[in-house]
This record gives C-alpha cells, structure tokens and sequence, in this order.
C-alpha cells in the first residue's frame, strides 16, 4: 500500500474560510448516489459556510493541498445531546487508502475528547461497503439501521447509524458544537 510522502508536509487543522472552495470541489467529487441519498447542492460559496462555518472540520493538507475533511457538529439543539458529536469524512480519491482518514478520525477522536464529547456517531449508506469496512477499522460499531430508507441507483438501500465511545470527560461538550 502506498502511504503518504513523509519528506513533505501532512498537516491537520481546523477549517478556514480560504478552504471553502476546495471543500466545495471536494463534496461535488466525493458526495454521489453511492455515498448520499441526495446530492449536496451549494448555491454559493455563503451558502456552503452556513452549513460548514470555519473551524466545523479538520481539514488534511499535504504540501499545502486540501486531501481530506472530517466535519463534525452537534446532532441537534439539544442540552441533553451535547455530549454526542456527528462526523462525516471525505477524502480525496487520490490520498484514498494512504491513511488520511484514518489520522483524521484518530484527530478528531483526540479533538473531540478533549472537548468532554463521550460519543462520536455517523450514518452511512448500507451499498457503501468500503465506508462501513473503514469506518469498523477504526472503532465504530452498529447501532441500528433503517432498512430500505433510500431508492438509490435501482435498489432499495439502508441507512447504517454507528458509534464510536470515547473517554471525554465529564463537560457536556457544549464548547466544541
């Protein structure tokens, strides 16, 4: 397997407005009927920072280039959710299976626990087999599905929810959301 080049920069940060046009190239290239029930569609690049203001994703740069994302954000208003991150990741096809989503799930676990958040979930679409197979590598587990949730390219699909524990601590994580 190929692995990224260790004489150049790989850095992990959070998001910048400056990122948010290649973010955008990103999710066009990344998000399709087999990784989405429905395409992200951004009217513009305003449109695009409501929904992934600054600092709402680690961003993975190589050499000064965008490779890769974890977007994270509490799954709804609710005090008593707080504790509880959702996650979503791209990755660029060309740094696919080089390991940065690996370090970017391992930073934003790190990123999150710090940040007293005690449990990071995700959905995924149940065709999207290298996702749930990545996604199991790195800690997550089931929690449930929703069966035949989507008609997608032809067929019936599932929504897969999963989970991953951390060890935050005892805040309710309402700093990081």
């Amino acid at each position: 397997m190929q692995q990224l080049n260790r004489d150049s920069a790989f850095t992990i940060r959070p998001s910048e407005i400056r990122d948010a046009r290649e973010l955008i190239i990103l999710d066009n290239m990344i998000w399709t009927e087999n990784t989405t029930p429905g395409p992200l569609m951004w009217r513009s690049r305003e449109d695009y920072l409501l929904h992934a203001p600054p600092g709402s994703q680690l961003v993975a740069l190589q050499d000064g280039e965008l490779c890769g994302y974890v977007g994270f954000g509490c799954p709804s208003g609710m005090e008593s959710n707080r504790h509880v991150c959702e996650v979503n990741i791209a990755v660029h096809p060309r740094f696919q299976r080089l390991g940065v989503g690996s370090r970017l799930i391992a930073e934003i676990k790190h990123h999150a626990a710090e940040n007293g958040i005690r449990k990071l979930r995700l959905r995924v679409l149940s065709c999207n087999t290298p996702a749930l197979l990545f996604y199991r590598k790195c800690g997550f587990e089931e929690e449930g599905r929703l069966r035949e949730e989507f008609y997608l390219g032809g067929r019936y699909v599932d929504e897969v929810f999963m989970s991953c524990m951390l060890n935050g601590g005892n805040e309710d994580g309402s700093h990081l959301a």
